[in-house]
């Protein structure tokens, strides 16, 4: 380690306090949400084990960590040294070497960063019971829901399964965006499915770091803080699988540029990262209460989940009305109140695949890939995926970037990838067109 480490020590019980002074502390009050909300107001029908709550936890402090060390302050602005140290409870299983080895690459590979993670034992220190309600209902079923366009359809689907016992989406509220998100859940409702869907909403927004700095802008430990908090919720519900919907093309994310591998895109929703999310979970879980997290679009492409979801009685206007952006204008200062910038590579695959399900976008965009005044750096990524487009894209690429985990068929993830380019190359007509009417 080097004088660029970055040291965090996520606070324990009163006695418990770093060693020197190299160790910046950071906990729940680094979060804007009082904690009572965060861990109590939630009516679960049963507790939650130690391993569930120690695991939401350490993702928690992870989060922050990531959040309060800035990329601008390193040499290449983006790979950072953080060393991390967490209290949990099951201090054992955590301390193990194979449980340290699993988590430090499960971050090491959603942030491009190198971390230290250690843990140490939570003593004198209770954690605070949720609020429980025996005779809530349990649900069978678990899901997050973001508000985007494959959580929606995932979640219409299931609501129309034949199954008494309620579907739970654990929707975590995002900035400036929570109208758009109970909007869409009302799209969910209005289907009036012959399975009851409950909603169980909660909130991570970091607070500021005390330095009147704008905290890091990145945020690829937010999928794995979202991951612990429906695990969390599982492990309530007496639930053994969390489903994280995303189309397999967004799963694997190929980069469109040399310069946008591995960590440059998020790998949130990669098969080798819930791979190595479950194998922290069934490293440190109970025998009895141990959860899988699945993604059940897997093998989907973005216009196949757009159609899924008309499938299950969503309308196009239910579709165009959820939230893909990468960076949502309504979270920018001074920004338009649109939710979809148009022109980040979510926003582009948004387009093809409203475009393959429903023949038009009628979408609200902030703007236009292919509009002759955008400026120059905003239209990177419609650039990058023509020349993407372009190329050809083989199994070799597919297993050059991030690794897929043993069991995973590479020729099933080139097939999604070569389908969702088909939908992909569709945008190149309405360009063409805008092309041509420019020149007329």
């Amino acid at each position: 380690m080097t004088g660029s480490d970055h040291f965090l020590w996520w606070r324990g019980h009163r006695g418990d306090r770093p060693h020197d002074a190299r160790w910046t502390e950071i906990g729940e009050e680094d979060f804007q949400e009082k904690e009572r909300r965060i861990t109590g107001r939630h009516h679960l029908p049963g507790p939650v084990p130690d391993w569930a709550e120690d695991l939401f936890r350490v993702a928690r402090a992870a989060f922050i960590a990531d959040k309060h060390v800035r990329r601008t302050g390193v040499r290449d602005r983006w790979t950072r040294r953080i060393s991390l140290t967490v209290p949990v409870t099951e201090y054992e299983r955590w301390q193990s070497a194979a449980v340290r080895t699993h988590f430090t690459a499960l971050l090491q590979i959603l942030t491009g960063d190198l971390w230290n993670v250690d843990f140490r034992p939570l003593t004198g220190h209770r954690v605070e019971e949720a609020m429980i309600f025996p005779d809530d209902p349990r649900a069978s079923e678990v899901a997050l829901f973001s508000g985007g366009l494959d959580s929606l359809s995932w979640a219409a689907t299931r609501s129309r399964a034949d199954n008494p016992r309620p579907l739970l989406l654990v929707m975590f509220r995002e900035i400036g965006l929570l109208r758009l998100q109970q909007r869409v859940y009302k799209a969910v409702e209005r289907l009036g499915g012959p399975r009851p869907v409950m909603l169980l909403p909660m909130s991570q927004t970091p607070a500021g770091d005390g330095s009147g700095l704008r905290l890091e802008t990145s945020s690829r430990t937010r999928g794995l803080l979202y991951a612990a908090g429906a695990i969390r919720a599982a492990t309530a519900h007496g639930v053994a699988t969390v489903h994280i919907p995303e189309n397999g093309q967004l799963a694997l994310n190929p980069p469109l540029t040399p310069a946008r591998s591995a960590a440059c895109s998020t790998r949130s929703v990669h098969p080798w990262t819930l791979a190595g999310l479950n194998a922290v979970i069934a490293a440190v879980s109970d025998a009895g209460s141990a959860v899988r997290v699945v993604n059940p679009l897997a093998q989907l492409t973005k216009g196949e989940v757009c159609r899924a979801g008309r499938d299950a009685g969503l309308t196009p206007a239910d579709l165009e009305s959820t939230l893909s952006c990468g960076k949502p204008p309504t979270r920018r200062s001074g920004g338009p109140p649109v939710a979809n910038c148009g022109v980040c590579f979510p926003c582009l695959v948004r387009r093809s695949g409203l475009l393959h399900a429903n023949g038009a976008d009628g979408t609200r965009y902030e703007a236009s890939p292919w509009a002759n005044n955008l400026p120059f750096n905003r239209g990177t990524d419609w650039r990058a995926l023509q020349r993407w487009l372009l190329g050809r894209y083989t199994l070799t690429d597919v297993l050059t970037d991030t690794p897929l985990p043993p069991g995973t068929d590479p020729a099933s993830a080139l097939d999604v990838i070569r389908r969702g380019r088909e939908e992909l190359a569709r945008l190149l007509q309405p360009a063409a067109a805008a092309e041509a009417a420019g020149a007329a």
